[in-house]
């Protein structure tokens, strides 16, 4: 009997997965393969948050191999040596895992080919189940990746994507081969209150309900930060327990405006996963260097702390914060105004407000994540590197009556707008009424110190 191991890691779903389909097409059984692996909680931040959706999503995984026939093998340690050491098991002739983008994703691939060279196993890496587009399969010409969304969204969007996959019917699992416990949420200290279930299962349902009732209004209403129109399904597709190509598919299908709309940010999704495959290093370094002299973390350490708490003085930014703190995940408006908030009015190191997201975030991707945060600092690939977004002006826009900063900061409650977006206009003895905080520094100073260090002042 011929034996393939599917080695899974941001693709934990049976539905359109061509990883395991691979493995399935190339040998007679195969073992469903998850190692826990402590170098990928040192390379991408250890997060309590992301540690119980992903406990979910195995026990989801496993269940759903469970009603194939299949079940789920969990090891733990360096993922090479247990990938060699099942593989020497079973048998297995083929390893089978999905490509990666990331410098750390890259080391692991190299070591895999390593391990297996012994033994003869052929290790093969799939493109097509992480993004819709594979990075690198839209290039400008006379470069490696675009640096620009616009032009690469045009390119994406004529890209003819592969036909989603079914869910594999039986997956046959060699009986010998022995597994650890599947972890289990309630085993993880520290998880934020809000964290939602993960897992395939629950993320299919979203979606599906999102197309019944959501994705029509998407574009009048993704910035609606009350309004909370957007789909949720960052964590999901961070972890592979939807599928990007599936969604694309399903959505054009369903069509609208609001459905090109949703197409659009999934097209960011994979324009951050090119730059990443392009760039590497710029998960820790500025994509384009504008010659920073950030605020030290030392002579900043009241302003972040501040800023970690939802403590900023500036309701919009603090309501955002704590969302983030309470279900560790935040509306993609929330994220622009508080990362512009750290670094440009801040002036602090868009790394530290990097690394903090990456402590709390469901959705944590490592390329989104630090490309996100460098487009707002302006080290990235934002063709406006020295826009500042101003928070009460983004407040009278996308919270025009108050109602997210009341439900985020209740020590507020009691205030209408315009009032709830700037308490310290209020008189003394109102202010007294209100257990909250004055500004941390004036818009207009901030504003001015940015312009000093950038040059523009």
């Amino acid at each position: 009997m011929s034996v393939s191991v599917v080695l899974f890691t941001s693709d934990l779903r049976l539905h359109d997965n061509p990883v395991l389909r691979a493995a399935l097409d190339s040998a007679d059984a195969v073992v469903p393969l998850f190692v826990r692996d402590p170098g990928v909680r040192a390379a991408a931040h250890h997060s309590a948050n992301r540690t119980a959706f992903l406990a979910d999503c195995l026990a989801d995984l496993d269940a759903r191999l469970r009603k194939a026939g299949g079940r789920l093998v969990v090891r733990s340690g360096e993922v090479a040596e247990q990938v060699a050491g099942v593989v020497t098991e079973s048998g297995a002739e083929q390893v089978h895992v999905a490509a990666g983008v990331s410098g750390y994703a890259h080391r692991r691939e190299r070591r895999l080919q390593r391990a297996l060279a012994p033994s003869g196993c052929r290790l093969r890496v799939h493109d097509g189940s992480v993004t819709a587009v594979p990075p690198g399969a839209v290039r400008p010409a006379g470069g490696e990746h675009f640096a620009v969304f616009t032009p690469y969204f045009r390119r994406w969007s004529q890209e003819h994507l592969r036909v989603p996959l079914g869910a594999p019917r039986t997956v046959p699992v060699p009986g010998s081969i022995g597994s650890l416990d599947l972890p289990r949420r309630s085993d993880v200290p520290g998880v934020s209150p809000g964290v939602p279930e993960g897992g395939e299962t629950a993320g299919r349902k979203r979606f599906a309900a999102w197309l019944r009732n959501g994705i029509d209004g998407y574009t009048d209403r993704h910035d609606d930060l009350a309004g909370d129109a957007t789909s949720r399904l960052s964590p999901y597709l961070h972890f592979g327990a939807v599928s990007p190509v599936e969604l694309v598919h399903r959505a054009r299908a369903h069509g609208g405006p609001g459905a090109e709309g949703f197409v659009r940010q999934l097209c960011w999704r994979d324009f951050h996963h090119q730059v990443l495959a392009g760039r590497p290093a710029a998960a820790a370094h500025d994509y384009r260097d504008r010659h920073d002299t950030w605020r030290s973390e030392r002579e900043a350490a009241d302003d972040i702390a501040a800023w970690k708490a939802g403590r900023t003085g500036y309701p919009i930014v603090d309501a955002a914060m704590r969302q983030l703190l309470h279900e560790g995940w935040m509306h993609n408006r929330g994220r622009l105004l508080t990362a512009s908030f750290l670094t440009k009015t801040l002036y602090v190191d868009w790394r530290v407000g990097a690394r903090h997201f990456l402590d709390l975030l469901v959705d944590g991707d490592l390329a989104n994540n630090q490309l996100n945060w460098q487009w707002v600092a302006g080290t990235g690939t934002d063709t406006r590197p020295n826009r500042v977004l101003n928070p009460v002006l983004q407040a009278k826009r996308f919270d025009p009556d108050g109602a997210y900063v009341r439900r985020w900061v209740p020590e507020l409650a009691g205030l209408g707008a315009p009032a709830v977006h700037q308490p310290w206009r209020l008189g003394a003895a109102d202010r007294a009424r209100y257990d909250y905080p004055e500004p941390l520094v004036d818009l207009a100073e901030g504003l001015a110190r940015f312009q000093r260090a950038r040059g523009k002042g």
